[in-house]
């Protein structure tokens, strides 16, 4: 009877494993389908396919779709009810994305049942900036439920809320780092920082020291992303929710996200570093199987040779497009710089 019990128990895990993995697959083929025009494009739709697969088909797709259905229709009565000093041809375009930064980054006054209340605006969560303590504090999901958000999240929902009244909105990265990009008529490409609810030069972006030249010249670094290249950053979002969820994992659905983001974007550093990482801590595994230390030990084996050999080859093609990793401590006081070094950061050319 013990011995049938434990067959259950064994299949039951396998199962419940099988089911975890599955919804990671799922993800992925979503991302991928809209990839290859399968299926319609949808920025929110791969971002919650995303986020559900680390929650295990858990995600409350509905109510966050109400929320995200209350701000797209508070941008749009923005956009029927304001008129901005604004006068070419590209209008209503402009005046969407005016819309949505004030509802992301504003305190705006509303009228309810006669009454003026104050909405308030979504805000920079400081805690646990970068995930390490819950990679939910990333999520979309996590700035619906709290108003509160990070260079993660809020520029996704950014994007998400342009797509839901009818505008597009360009991803664009830095260091650690996601801001928007636009281009209008009047003074061409502006960027614009969730974080800080400013619009800051790109001279903000090099004054970090951590944005080479050839990574500029290579589109590493402060490219407007189009939407194939935003959903190939979705695959790097996915295998990193996955490495999380099985950290013991053998690699391979990571490269999978990887190489599959990389084909779409050769220059993406994030997917460029999931793959040189994935295949160093695949050549580590080597080493503790083989219960040494020692490098050379290991590389007598053909295949962590190569292994090795094309690890090194990733990490020298991601420094020569220009790519430098900026220590977190450093990348915080550069975001704080925004805000205390304002009048030197900010987009004039906005202002007028």
């Amino acid at each position: 009877m013990r011995k049938i019990y434990l067959v259950i128990l064994f299949a039951c895990c396998l199962f419940t494993k099988a089911q975890s993995n599955q919804f990671y697959d799922d993800a992925y083929q979503t991302i991928d389908n809209m990839l290859n025009d399968k299926e319609q494009y949808s920025f929110k739709n791969a971002v919650f396919s995303v986020e559900n697969a680390y929650y295990q088909g858990k995600l409350n797709t509905e109510e966050l779709n109400r929320k995200i259905r209350f701000l797209a229709n508070f941008c749009s009565q923005l956009v029927d009810n304001r008129k901005l000093n604004y006068t070419e041809k590209d209008q209503t375009k402009v005046s969407k994305y005016a819309a949505v930064y004030t509802v992301m980054c504003q305190t705006t006054s509303v009228i309810v049942k006669n009454d003026t209340v104050k909405y308030k605006p979504f805000t920079y969560d400081f805690e646990d900036v970068f995930g390490h303590k819950e990679l939910s504090n990333l999520f979309v999901s996590k700035l619906l439920d709290t108003q509160k958000g990070n260079c993660n999240s809020m520029p996704y929902l950014y994007k998400i809320l342009a797509e839901e009244i009818g505008v597009d909105a360009n991803l664009a990265l830095a260091p650690n780092h996601i801001y928007i990009k636009h281009n209008i008529k009047s003074i061409g490409w502006y960027n614009t920082e969730l974080t800080s609810g400013i619009f800051p030069i790109d001279a903000w972006l090099s004054a970090s020291g951590f944005i080479h030249l050839d990574a500029i010249k290579n589109g590493v670094f402060m490219k407007a992303l189009n939407n194939k290249e935003s959903l190939a950053l979705l695959l790097v979002d996915l295998a990193n929710v996955y490495n999380r969820s099985y950290p013991e994992n053998d690699g391979s659905f990571a490269l999978k996200c990887a190489e599959r983001a990389i084909q779409i974007y050769p220059y993406l550093p994030n997917a460029l570093l999931l793959q040189a990482e994935t295949h160093t801590k695949q050549f580590q595994k080597m080493m503790k199987e083989q219960n040494t230390k020692d490098i050379q030990t290991t590389l007598s084996n053909p295949k962590a040779k190569e292994l090795f050999d094309q690890m090194n080859k990733e990490y020298t093609h991601i420094h020569k497009i220009g790519y430098r990793s900026m220590p977190e401590e450093m990348y915080l006081d550069w975001l704080v710089s925004l805000k205390t070094e304002r009048l030197k950061y900010e987009d004039k050319r906005l202002s007028r």
